[in-house]
């Protein structure tokens, strides 16, 4: 099995390299000089979505298996390969966060197979982990510059809180985390506290962030913390959305969230896991 190994050091923290890299759109126009098409996804990656990928006339389909703060990973589900596999692995280091991406894949057998692995495949591969590479870096560091919105998972009894959405028309019906922008002059825990408040009525103490930053858009990022409600704050109000619910670890695969906030699901899973 050919594999492929490069490095990249970018100048920025680990979770907003992690949040680049589940941009879709970025991806995409990265490899796009080179002949490559991809398609799919809602913008930002998350475990279980699927992504077109095209050279040429030739179709392949890939699964994300992996999309959290340590990086990324997918898997040829359907192509012209036996199989192939990319991963991102980020390691934070002193003088920033240490990109170490992966491919691997199988080729048909024989002379012709061996060839295409030799001239196209290490060739094609290479150009799109360094096109890959700018990109991110490039995304890190506006990331790093972005307005934020925070988020809230509030836990109690091992279960989650969640809110429903009852508008804009296009997001209706979905669930998300409580949250909302970070006002000038406020520190994130200060913006959350108070947003908390706003929408749900409650007090909450504010604890580590969960999961990676995630891009909304170009000069916009959400950033989750863990939250508990604090002592006589009463019971959460559906105070500007539809309805409030406490889940379970169970119940986070099968939630119709928005996109962004699908993105936390492997983070809110081992938080619920802790408590």
């Amino acid at each position: 099995m050919p594999d492929l190994r490069a490095t990249t050091l970018v100048e920025a923290p680990v979770r907003t390299v992690a949040g680049a890299l589940l941009d879709t759109r970025l991806l995409a126009a990265s490899v796009r000089g080179l002949g490559v098409r991809l398609s799919g996804g809602s913008g930002v990656l998350h475990v279980g979505a699927e992504l077109q990928g095209f050279v040429g006339p030739v179709r392949g389909r890939l699964l994300v298996t992996r999309a959290d703060a340590t990086g990324v990973a997918a898997s040829l589900v359907d192509g012209p390969l036996p199989s192939f596999e990319l991963s991102t692995d980020l390691v934070e280091t002193g003088g920033g966060t240490l990109v170490v991406d992966c491919v691997e894949w199988n080729s048909p057998g024989g002379p012709f197979g061996r060839l295409a692995d030799i001239v196209v495949g290490r060739g094609l591969a290479l150009k799109i982990l360094e096109a890959r590479a700018g990109a991110v870096s490039r995304r890190a560091l506006q990331m790093a510059e972005a307005a934020v919105v925070v988020g809230a998972a509030i836990t109690r009894d091992g279960l989650l809180l969640v809110q429903q959405r009852a508008f804009p028309v296009e997001a209706e019906g979905k669930w998300e985390l409580p949250g909302g922008r970070v006002d000038p002059g406020e520190t994130e825990a200060v913006a959350l506290a108070r947003e908390c408040v706003e929408e749900l009525g409650v007090e909450v103490g504010v604890g580590e962030q969960i999961g990676p930053d995630v891009p909304l858009r170009a000069s916009l990022l959400l950033r989750v913390f863990s939250a508990e409600l604090a002592p006589g704050s009463g019971e959460p109000e559906a105070r500007e959305h539809r309805a409030v619910r406490w889940i379970p670890v169970s119940e986070l695969d099968g939630l119709d969230w928005l996109p962004a906030d699908r993105v936390l699901v492997p983070g809110l899973k081992e938080l619920l896991s802790s408590v």
